[in-house]
């Protein structure tokens, strides 16, 4: 089913690249496609946007992507690297996250030949990608052989595992596109843990009480502002603790699945952001936890909300009669935000 569904999406409308060189390679085994201007530059050096794109895990792909990245290298005057890392059925952790890290430093050590400014490059990723590219960037962090990226843009990004009882969690757990029952199950799939401890999972009780003390302060919804938690939201988290539960699914808790989990001295160091998140959206209140964890370590975040967004409404970019007003305006800002660097 999954690769039916991808089937489908890749074939719902990609546009022609009229003023775009676009080339598909190999990083090693990684496939990735290049998007790069036509036109002479004004400046010796182009920036450059290394994009991560959504899907759970499961979906997305070049193809599906391709109208966005398309657009964002047309209208920012940017050479873009879209990266096609492994995904489930058929690849499980850590695929992903070592695909995109891999395939990112393999493009910041050839900035020269794709003719990219080292100092103007962004790491961009949606939903899932947006986790990704949450952790490339902490991973490149104090890496003195690479060229520093200059910021982060992360559409309604996926930045922790753990509080599944968010209120954007309890108020939109049944929206389209993305219910949180296919969170959790892709969580248990993709980290292979047993489909049988979903609702340890969902409850919390697989996390020791003194790991939430630890973790609290960062993902308790007390962090979220009161406007957001309207709409029948319950506090109830997390449950007692199971141990059982704790031995099978603490790999939750590592930094790779949730880096919103990052040590301070880590995210003191990230560079400016700019996040994205959509009201009807059950991964909205992950972009206000990471927001607020930047901003507490002095992080400069420029934040942008879409009232009438939902999930992964960014993936109909461009496939008319599909898109979204929405969509739109989310590419609309991150183009306005990336011009500005």
């Amino acid at each position: 089913m999954p690769k039916f569904v991808r089937f489908l999406h890749d074939r719902m409308g990609r546009k022609k690249d009229l003023t775009l060189v676009v080339t598909n390679l190999r990083f090693g085994t990684i496939p990735v496609r290049l998007f790069q201007p036509k036109a002479a530059s004004s400046s010796p050096r182009r920036r450059g946007i290394i994009f991560y794109h959504g899907g759970g895990g499961v979906f997305g792909s070049l193809d599906c992507y391709h109208n966005v990245c398309s657009f964002l290298a047309q209208e920012t005057d940017s050479v873009l690297l879209m990266v096609g890392y492994r995904k489930l059925p058929d690849h499980r952790s850590p695929a992903m996250s070592q695909d995109c890290l891999a395939a990112s430093i393999h493009f910041l050590r050839r900035l020269e030949t794709y003719g990219v400014d080292p100092c103007r490059v962004v790491v961009c990723g949606e939903s899932v990608g947006g986790g990704l590219g949450a952790f490339v960037t902490q991973a490149l962090v104090g890496r003195s052989d690479l060229p520093s990226i200059r910021a982060q843009v992360l559409i309604y990004p996926v930045v922790q595992f753990i509080n599944l009882q968010l209120p954007s969690f309890q108020q939109n757990e049944h929206v389209p596109f993305l219910a949180r029952t296919f969170v959790v199950t892709n969580i248990c799939k993709y980290l292979s843990i047993d489909l049988s401890w979903q609702d340890a999972i969902l409850d919390g009780t697989f996390i020791p009480p003194d790991v939430w003390r630890k973790y609290k302060k960062w993902l308790s919804s007390d962090n979220i502002p009161e406007r957001f938690k309207g709409r029948g939201y319950q506090p109830r988290f997390p449950g007692p603790f199971n141990e059982t539960a704790y031995l099978e699914a603490k790999c939750i808790l590592d930094v790779e699945n949730s880096p919103l989990l990052t040590d301070d001295a880590t995210i003191a160091q990230l560079p400016e952001a700019f996040l994205v998140s959509c009201e009807n959206d059950i991964l909205r209140d992950d972009t206000l936890l990471y927001k607020k964890r930047l901003e507490d370590q002095g992080v400069r975040v420029t934040w942008y909300h879409v009232e009438d967004g939902f999930h992964a409404s960014l993936i109909l970019f461009g496939k008319k009669p599909f898109s979204f007003p929405c969509s739109q305006k989310i590419v609309d800002a991150v183009v306005s935000y990336i011009k500005g660097i």
